[in-house]
């Protein structure tokens, strides 16, 4: 939900720290802050983006520092809540992705004890907690303060008496980047790789001591080592290319992401615990529930697998599947929900499988095996070609486990996204974005093609959409139909066809006007669509994409058009790492 970033070495860490914050602004971006270590500690925080705020923050002195981009969870956002926080003398600074669920507690401990705190957030807590314990060695203090957290953190801390940093992990993503005599601290690899594609990455409970020269890590009172891993993703990946927006730039990657993701998910590299299940239990959130269940429809159509599909954060509720396959999919690989889900069905001698597109993520390392998309870095709040990459991966399952029953189409697939990105949607946008709702409508796996879309238009352009199942429309929301609510209605020639040529007109008959998404060439759906959107005649399996990447388009240009900021909507952030 935040992001933070620490440097120590021999440049000005304040111009590093500040571009790697920038770097993470999708994980949250309604303050930020950084501090650097001197005699005096030199913090400098506000309220707003980075980009219109970090002057003044970029004069401060110091070869090591920290800073953070946050998404609030305790406190509003403004220039006293957001981090770094500081001790009582000021010689302590901590930042901290995640939640302290005891913190009340620590508070009113800590106040007893004479200690004035300054903030609304939980974050404070963990600056007074080291000065508790601080008396001259900063990594004893950090390590004598943590057993008293309780929740889930990622914490840098700086003491203006060492040139030091002390990074924690537990239940909260943090990796190392390893230069030469410079080391990086960061939510992940994405603000690194400009310096270093050397990683290493924390294991829940290592606490890690940097300096300039070297990093040692603990866990518990042992030294212990973990693996540096090469990364392969480029930092011309992480930049916009030359497109006006990251996400225009990530919906034109797509042909390349589904590619990469195909060819790396065969029968040869799939985890031999997939086996052979009688059925597939599937944990997803937002997007990746979506795709989840786009794969429900097209497995068991394909091969009569029953799945069953929850949001993860519902899969506590819910009796857990008695051993069988638990399929966990998120794209950063730290969504809170689905690693909780996935341990979950674990303690019920689940074999689970992690999809995700973060090498290192903490799902890879609590589910018994994983799947990678090769999607690259993916820097827009809203999911695009990780989603196109997670179908790639859910759809080469299906084929794997259904023999081959998608043939060679998904060799292609990358060939029929490219069709569809230059489509003309100028009238569309025209009509979509005068609405205050937009309804969308589908049948079959175009059902949930249809609440993707509808995600994606209310995620970035702010207009309220749903998407339905088409046969439900009549019952109840036929109410909420007028001339200003326009309907999106995805019509495929297949057995639902008919039925959908019926729902269309019944929508039209009260007053809404409606897009359809259609087969090109069909002359029937070109009569009575006011706006029709002609799509390539193909496998059902690239139906679905190339639908999926015409809404994606629907929503960007519609969202342009009303002067919103697509790569950072309002109030959301990529990767939710609190529960």
């Amino acid at each position: 939900m935040c992001g933070i970033v620490g440097y120590i070495g021999r440049r000005k860490a304040a111009p590093i720290v500040i571009e790697g914050l920038k770097k993470l602004e999708y994980r949250g971006y309604d303050s930020f802050g950084i501090a650097t270590q001197g005699k005096k500690i030199g913090i400098c925080k506000h309220e707003g983006k980075i980009s219109e705020n970090s002057g003044s923050a970029l004069n401060l002195k110091g070869t090591t520092g920290i800073g953070h981009t946050r998404w609030a969870t305790h406190g509003v956002p403004n220039d006293v809540n957001a981090h770094p926080h500081t001790d009582c003398t000021n010689r302590i600074a901590v930042v901290h992705n995640g939640i302290i669920e005891n913190y009340a507690e620590l508070k009113r401990q800590l106040i007893s004890k004479g200690h004035t705190f300054r903030s609304e957030t939980d974050t404070e807590v963990i600056a007074h907690l080291i000065e508790e314990q601080y008396k001259g060695d900063l990594l004893s203090a950090v390590s004598d303060a943590v057993p008293y957290l309780k929740g889930s953190f990622a914490i840098l801390a700086i003491s203006s008496e060492e040139n030091r940093i002390v990074a924690v992990r537990y239940a909260s993503p943090l990796v190392l980047g390893i230069g030469d005599n410079e080391l990086f601290a960061a939510s992940d690899m994405t603000p690194v790789l400009e310096h270093t594609e050397r990683a290493v990455f924390l294991e829940d409970g290592d606490i890690a001591d940097l300096s300039r020269e070297k990093v040692t890590i603990y866990h518990g009172k042992e030294v212990v080592e973990r693996p540096m891993e090469l990364i392969d993703w480029s930092i011309e990946d992480t930049k916009k290319g030359g497109f006006p927006h990251y996400m225009l730039k990530e919906i034109y990657e797509q042909p390349q992401a589904f590619y990469n993701s195909v060819r790396a998910c065969t029968k040869e590299t799939l985890p031999a615990i997939i086996g052979k299940p009688s059925s597939v239990t599937l944990v997803a959130c937002g997007s990746s529930y979506n795709a989840g269940l786009i794969f429900k429809y097209l497995l068991e159509e394909s091969c009569g697998i029953p799945a069953r599909l929850e949001y993860a954060s519902e899969f506590k509720y819910f009796p857990p599947p008695v051993s069988g396959l638990v399929i966990g999919i998120t794209q950063s690989g730290e969504t809170a929900d689905t690693i909780s889900a996935l341990k979950q069905a674990k303690t019920h001698n689940c074999r689970t499988l992690a999809i995700t597109n973060v090498l290192g993520s903490s799902v890879s390392r609590i589910s018994d095996a994983t799947v990678y998309m090769r999607a690259g870095p993916e820097i827009s709040v809203a999911a695009t070609k990780s989603f196109t990459a997670q179908l790639a991966v859910l759809m080469q399952l299906i084929n794997c486990l259904c023999e081959d029953r998608a043939g060679d189409f998904l060799l292609h697939g990358h060939r029929a996204i490219e069709e569809v990105l230059l489509k003309d949607l100028t009238a569309a946008v025209a009509l979509c974005r005068k609405a205050a709702s937009i309804f969308y409508v589908g049948r079959g796996p175009f059902y949930p093609v249809s609440l993707e879309g509808a995600l994606k238009m209310k995620e970035i352009s702010y207009i309220h959409a749903e998407g339905y199942a088409a046969g439900e429309l009549k019952h109840g929301p036929f109410a909420l139909l007028t001339p200003e609510t326009p309907v999106v209605a995805i019509c495929m020639p297949d057995d639902t066809y008919g039925v959908m040529i019926s729902n269309i007109k019944e929508m039209m008959a009260r007053g809404a006007p409606v897009i359809v998404l259609g087969p090109e060439g069909d002359k029937e759906l070109i009569d009575i669509a006011d706006i029709f959107i002609p799509l390539p005649k193909s496998h059902k399996f690239l139906q679905v994409l190339t639908s999926l990447v015409v809404l994606q388009l629907l929503a960007y240009h519609t969202a342009v058009a009303l002067g919103r900021d697509v790569d950072k909507p309002r109030n959301l952030a990529k990767s939710v790492t609190v529960e």
